[in-house]
């Protein structure tokens, strides 16, 4: 048995506490069964944003003649970019595996990792298998794997999942995906630029359920000009002969009130299947029962507002925490994990302001609040809706999106939602408002912008006059 003074289960975020134990003197062992880096960099937002920047290359190019500018593809070297993109991974991947193992300061297990006892870890498989990990201080960071819902015939066709769709060489002729949320918004997006015939299947009424009502409304209408979409239905039978996948969906009941959202049943068939129904967390790989480490209903590890689980001296963070499911949110984590582990006192993590995007087209980000949430607590608020198109800046011209802006009575900014060009970066200006700022709409107001530049979208969003909901009033 090695014994070791911190040991981290999972190379992403962990990797950041691991690097911290090790910078203050301590032995640290790394278990990773998978390449080095985590999701992340090897089967997530890494490799699947840089694909996806090819694909706003192409969808540019494509939408020239709308400026007046007479442009042609020729060729797509699909193969190469995807290529190159896995190959850029994995080089980074293996940098962190060869910096790791040269380390004099962390040891590195590859291999799948189980608890057996407290704080004690034995790898089941891979290059390290029989090694016995015994720790004083355990972080829990070994993240999420796709979610494959039950679906009668599933395991008899072969399925795609974000981890294959990734490293598909040539784009599927017609691309079904099962699910409604930001991997299948997506991966549609993706494929679809490169030539692909997709159908997305959704439970919801709309794509993109987790963000603010309205704007997944008109996501969904956007992508409905490109794809065929059968949101409010859920796939309930797959089957497959001579290579052509056959998937029927039937309404689905959601909801308190059961409400069904969809009418009929569907058929749909494609030469390919991608699954992208969610994420589930990999503590049924870890026996963390046998730690002394709780779980929820779902899975996800209970933890503290500091992060630290039900057994004493276990942490986690990250995706298998179930917070939030996004790379920022955990290397956010992993900030608190190492302050608590290694300074003074104990600071609860802080979510405040946490944003997300979708890297789809249209582009969509939010944060805080979203109105269905503040309609349904019965709280007084108001809202104003800036159109992109109103803006002089060349990224706005010929763009249909909008920024909604959310605040309370006294000027508070409670949310702030985007659909439409660089969404991704003009939310920053909000998260940084609500989080460092004073946290109101003169923030935004006062501060002079760049004309003529995008942000000012957020600028004259959270300017002019806002409607207070629910009274007819204006603030």
């Amino acid at each position: 048995m090695d014994e070791v003074e911190f040991l981290v289960i999972g190379s992403g975020s962990g990797l950041d506490v691991a690097n911290a134990a090790a910078n203050q003197g301590l032995s640290v062992a790394v278990v990773e069964k998978g390449p080095l880096g985590g999701t992340c960099l090897n089967r997530g937002c890494i490799p699947s944003k840089m694909l996806l920047y090819h694909a706003d290359v192409l969808e540019t190019v494509e939408r020239a003649s709308e400026f007046h500018i007479d442009a042609e593809v020729t060729e797509i070297e699909f193969s190469e970019i995807v290529g190159e993109v896995n190959e850029e991974v994995n080089a980074d991947s293996e940098s962190i595996r060869e910096g790791l193992r040269s380390s004099p300061r962390h040891d590195l297990y590859e291999g799948e990792g189980r608890f057996i006892d407290e704080r004690t870890v034995k790898i089941v498989s891979g290059e390290d298998e029989g090694s016995i990990i015994k720790a004083e201080t355990v972080l829990i960071a070994a993240g999420t794997r796709p979610a494959i819902p039950d679906i009668d015939g599933i395991d008899s066709v072969e399925y795609l999942t974000s981890t294959e769709a990734l490293q598909l060489e040539t784009p599927p002729d017609d691309l079904v995906i099962v699910g409604g949320g930001y991997i299948a918004a997506e991966l549609g997006h993706f494929f679809g630029t490169f030539g692909s015939d997709v159908t997305i299947i959704g439970r919801r009424p709309n794509l993109l359920p987790e963000a603010d009502e309205e704007v997944a409304e008109a996501f969904t209408e956007r992508y409905a000009e490109r794809f065929i979409i059968h949101t409010g239905h859920a796939a309930t039978e797959v089957s497959e002969t001579d290579g052509t996948v056959t998937v029927e969906a039937q309404p689905y009941e959601y909801g308190p009130d059961g409400g069904v959202t969809g009418e009929g049943s569907v058929t749909v068939t494609g030469d390919e299947l991608l699954v992208a129904a969610g994420r589930r967390p990999n503590t049924d790989l870890l026996n963390v029962d046998a730690a002394g480490v709780e779980t929820d209903e779902q899975g996800f590890v209970k933890t503290d507002e500091y992060l630290r689980t039900t057994a004493d001296g276990v942490w986690a963070l990250g995706d298998i925490v179930g917070e939030y499911l996004l790379k920022h949110s955990a290397n956010h984590e992993a900030q608190a994990v190492a302050r608590n582990l290694f300074g003074d006192e104990l600071q609860g993590v802080d979510y405040t302001a946490m944003p997300f995007a979708v890297f789809a087209s249209p582009e969509v980000a939010g944060v805080g609040a979203r109105e269905q949430e503040l309609r349904d607590g019965d709280r007084e608020y108001a809202t104003r809706t800036y159109r992109y198109d109103q803006t002089a800046r060349g990224s706005a011209m010929k763009a249909d999106g909008f920024l909604k802006a959310l605040i309370d009575l006294d000027g508070e900014i409670l949310g702030c939602h985007i659909i439409g060009p660089e969404a991704s970066d003009l939310i920053q200006e909000v998260v940084v408002t609500m989080k460092a700022g004073s946290g109101t709409v003169q923030d935004i107001r006062e501060s002079v912008h760049i004309h003529p530049a995008l942000s000012e979208v957020v600028q004259r969003g959270f300017s002019g006059q806002f409607s207070r909901r629910g009274s007819g009033h204006s603030h």
